[in-house]
């Protein structure tokens, strides 16, 4: 066991490093937008457009790369997926036209389909339900590491030769790291996934038992082929992960326009902004501990809560109040979703968690891509503080949610949740 622990950890910090530095690649485009923008003539809409498309392409083939890593493993896609964004960054830098900027674009975004779902869903199966919600946390944390690195590698590059350097720069880093992840971690699917197998068989009831048990419903036939074990209880855990995401997506989009109203400065907005992604990082980092503690729900019920107390009272803030109010907003903001992930795997078979954490990102993306619309239709009708208003209601649902799917994880016969 020793040695498999410590392979674990090895694991984690390999796919850790990558989630880091895939991160750090798309984060590191978005300053040079201006700079491309300018040298290529492009108009607001051609910017936006390059922008959705890196974005939406990244988001639309989770689910599929989630069940090709259960062919060809997670470790060589992961690889692969890296490589593919760092390929299609360095061709950027050689358009000179719109249209093959965003062809280009297209096959980075491609690329970062694989990280999420696949590293999610490797993550999940190294570490048992004690240190599943720590490990995915770390995971989660190390992403935002590199999204505050991505600055300073592509505008280093940008610095000295423009923006066709900084991207390059990136790609140089993201290909690296591919290639040196790959010779480093040369393991195939079946040694640490067959480990990962032995002990949820030692863990998991009988056949006989299983057909019995209350986590298998009559209709779940339909879902053994996604490897989803309860689909209600997937699905209101979909469903809690969707509302977490639209909060978060929300209220990114629409903070700005608070902190103006509240006479904030463009540096104090820019500082309240760091606030804001500081605690959220740190959420990341530490809930995941938390939850090991305190169990997953009540973990998520109270930052769940603290969101929502957070939506409906910091437009009312006066300016001295925001930055303070800021710091335990961002935290559960963020830090939710390092548990939620965690809460995928024990609803789902091992070997084919990566297809179920592909549906889960792709529902929870879309939720964070629509949000910021509907809630924007929302202030529109009712005002600033009223769509902040709805928006911490629908967040305090997830609480009910909850109760849905901690039923079915408290006789799944995985770690007793405490609420």
């Amino acid at each position: 066991m020793r040695g498999f622990r410590s392979r674990a950890g090895w694991h984690l910090a390999s796919v850790a490093s990558m989630h880091a530095v895939s991160d750090a690649l798309f984060a590191g485009v978005y300053p040079l937008l201006p700079l491309i923008a300018s040298d290529l003539k492009l108009s607001y809409g051609q910017v936006g457009a390059v922008k959705a498309i890196l974005g939406g392409a990244s988001a639309l083939l989770q689910v599929p790369a989630g069940m090709l890593a259960e062919t060809v493993g997670e470790h060589l896609l992961l690889a692969v997926g890296t490589g593919a964004v760092s390929v299609g960054l360095i061709a950027m830098a050689t358009t000179a036209t719109f249209v093959p900027l965003l062809i280009w674009t297209a096959l980075a975004g491609i690329g970062g389909n694989t990280q999420h779902p696949v590293a999610n869903a490797l993550v999940s199966r190294l570490f048992g339900d004690g240190r599943r919600h720590q490990a995915i946390g770390t995971l989660n944390f190390a992403g935002d590491i590199g999204k505050i690195a991505a600055p300073f590698i592509g505008g280093l590059g940008a610095y000295y030769y423009g923006w066709r350097g900084g991207v390059t720069a990136l790609g140089i880093t993201g290909l690296v790291f591919a290639i040196g992840y790959a010779l480093a971690v040369p393991v195939t699917r079946g040694s640490v996934a067959q480990a990962m197998r032995d002990q949820v068989a030692a863990s998991t009831p009988d056949a006989g038992t299983r057909r019995n048990h209350s986590i298998w419903h009559r209709d779940s036939w339909r879902f053994r082929a996604w490897g989803i074990r309860n689909p209600g209880a997937y699905g209101a855990l979909t469903a809690t992960g969707m509302l977490d995401a639209a909060a978060r997506g929300a209220a990114l989009a629409l903070l700005p326009f608070v902190f103006d109203r509240a006479s904030l400065s463009s540096a104090e907005i820019s500082v309240a902004f760091a606030v804001l992604f500081g605690a959220g990082a740190a959420g990341k980092f530490l809930c995941g501990p938390l939850a090991t503690r305190a169990g997953p729900t009540l973990t998520i019920m109270v930052t769940e809560v603290v969101t929502a107390v957070g939506l409906i009272l910091i437009p009312f803030a006066p300016k001295g109040a925001i930055l303070w109010a800021i710091l335990p907003f961002g935290f559960s903001l963020n830090g939710t979703s390092s548990v939620l992930y965690g809460l995928v795997a024990p609803f789902v078979d091992p070997d084919q968690r990566g297809r179920a954490y592909g549906l889960f990102y792709t529902c929870t993306l879309l939720a964070t891509a629509s949000a910021p619309i509907m809630y924007g239709a929302i202030a529109d009708m009712v005002g600033l503080t009223g769509s902040f208003a709805v928006l911490g209601a629908i967040t305090l649902m997830i609480v009910p949610l909850a109760h849905r799917w901690r039923q079915s994880f408290d006789g799944a016969g995985h770690q007793p949740v405490t609420p």
